[in-house]
């Protein structure tokens, strides 16, 4: 497995190195830890008196069962994930279940489907993986096990222009048209509209305004949704009340939330949190990294400014600031990794 694949861009304000060197394995006893020698260095930069403890760190105890909810968030990078789970699933014998195509897929739920959601995924038998687009959906509300929670975010205004551009592709309605015959095109025109026009036009599409709420096809804005759940109060755009309940949720109930612009510490922080799964996933990846790096990838998305970027980022404040949040508690994890392998 050669290093030369292995690439890492850590964009807190912390960090802003890019890892080149090969991954190498410190092991200790109960786990399996992947440190790159950039990354010892990177590390060391914190002060470590405070106080980390890989426990109170990790949810993946709190779980009842062995079963692994995965309730991805789109543009994340979430069907290279679910690819390399169904992969090792083969590697490390455990069932892995996704949801089926849906012509509307709907990721807010009545409590209800809810429920049937909660039972579903509590009948796998263990150990087992289920995937599905959905928001949080807490099963201890319904008195049934809570089940491992894990998932991926992105930078958001990145994951706008991603979106923005995956439902305008040509390939994409090629797939829809294919299981869906009688599903309309869209107009053309729309077809058309690139991002950078739509924003500084003010397009009804590109203005994300604080507070509105808008469930339409083509509008995944909000990734603290998938976090928040699915209660009404968590629809308004960029409002601090979903953000707090989107925290709240990664902090009590999450196992290990990824980021896709650290593959390195996402994978080492899923290794050794959720071994169960997740043991030998950094080998997996970089085995057959090219092959996942191909998977939803996009060739027709242009080039966006900083300057458009800039302009939406301006109203993505608490997007991007749940966004930090997620990235500096997998910071956390992976140095209270650190602290207990007595790494130099």
């Amino acid at each position: 497995m050669s290093g030369n694949h292995r690439h890492s861009w850590n964009t807190s304000s912390e960090i802003h190195v890019r890892v080149r060197h090969g991954i190498q394995t410190d092991a200790e006893p109960n786990g399996i830890v992947h440190y790159s020698n950039v990354q010892r260095i990177l590390v060391g930069k914190y002060e470590e008196q405070e106080a980390l403890d890989i426990d109170a760190l990790n949810n993946t105890r709190r779980a009842d069962r062995e079963v692994l909810f995965f309730n991805r968030v789109p543009k994340v990078g979430s069907q290279t994930f679910m690819e390399l789970l169904r992969r090792l699933s083969i590697r490390n014998a455990f069932s892995f279940n996704r949801d089926r195509v849906q012509r509307v897929e709907t990721i807010r739920l009545a409590p209800i489907e809810q429920l049937h959601l909660a039972r579903m995924v509590s009948s796998y038998s263990e150990p087992s993986v289920y995937v599905k687009h959905v928001c949080f959906t807490n099963f201890t509300e319904f008195h049934l096990p809570e089940p491992i929670y894990i998932n991926i975010v992105r930078d958001p205004v990145e994951r706008v222009i991603s979106w923005y551009y995956y439902v305008r592709a040509p390939w994409y309605y090629v797939e829809r048209k294919q299981i869906f015959p009688d599903l309309p095109l869209p107009d053309p025109n729309w077809l058309k509209k690139d991002f950078e026009s739509c924003v500084l036009k003010g397009d009804r599409e590109c203005r994300y305004l604080q507070g509105e709420i808008h469930e339409g096809i083509g509008d995944h804005r909000r990734q603290t949704l998938f976090f928040c759940g699915h209660s009404e109060k968590c629809t308004p755009f960029n409002t601090v009340g979903a953000l707090e309940r989107a925290k709240l949720a990664v902090e009590k109930h999450y196992a290990v939330v990824g980021v896709l612009e650290d593959i390195n510490t996402t994978l080492t922080v899923l290794e050794n949190y959720i071994p169960r799964f997740f043991q030998g996933a950094t080998d997996v990846y970089y085995d057959q990294v090219n092959s996942f790096m191909r998977i939803n990838r996009n060739f027709f998305k242009p080039p966006v400014s900083e300057e458009v970027k800039n302009l939406v980022r301006n109203n993505f404040t608490r997007e991007v600031e749940f966004y930090q949040f997620c990235k500096q508690r997998l910071y956390r994890q992976y140095r209270a990794l650190k602290l207990r392998s007595n790494i130099p």
